[in-house]
């Protein structure tokens, strides 16, 4: 998850800078999670307010989910799916490893 330093609950506030440092930290987790965690793809998106589903309606942030084929998505009922799973934890030190290289 990306979030700006800045308190914010809609996109168009960011300035121009904040919305590059943000973007340019997207494109660096996806680099990131891409080498470490070998996804087949991602879903990338913001939820912008508390009816498009922003748990903090108040403040933006991006989501950077790595996805794999066969992986379980919001509608696993509809199909034979799986999921993989790894501890938040272990998640985190497999990347701060590769950032501290």
């Amino acid at each position: 998850m990306v979030v700006p330093y800045r308190h914010i609950a809609n996109l168009q506030d960011l300035t121009d800078k904040e919305a590059k440092e943000h973007f340019d930290i997207v494109k660096k987790g996806l680099g990131l999670l891409k080498e470490v965690m070998k996804p087949d793809g991602f879903n990338i998106g913001l939820n912008v307010g508390k009816v498009a589903g922003a748990g903090i309606a108040g403040h933006i942030h991006t989501h950077i989910v790595p996805r794999w084929e066969g992986d379980t998505n919001f509608m696993p009922v509809l199909s034979d799916t799986k999921v993989i799973s790894e501890a938040l934890i272990s998640t985190y030190k497999r990347l701060r490893a590769k950032l501290q290289e």
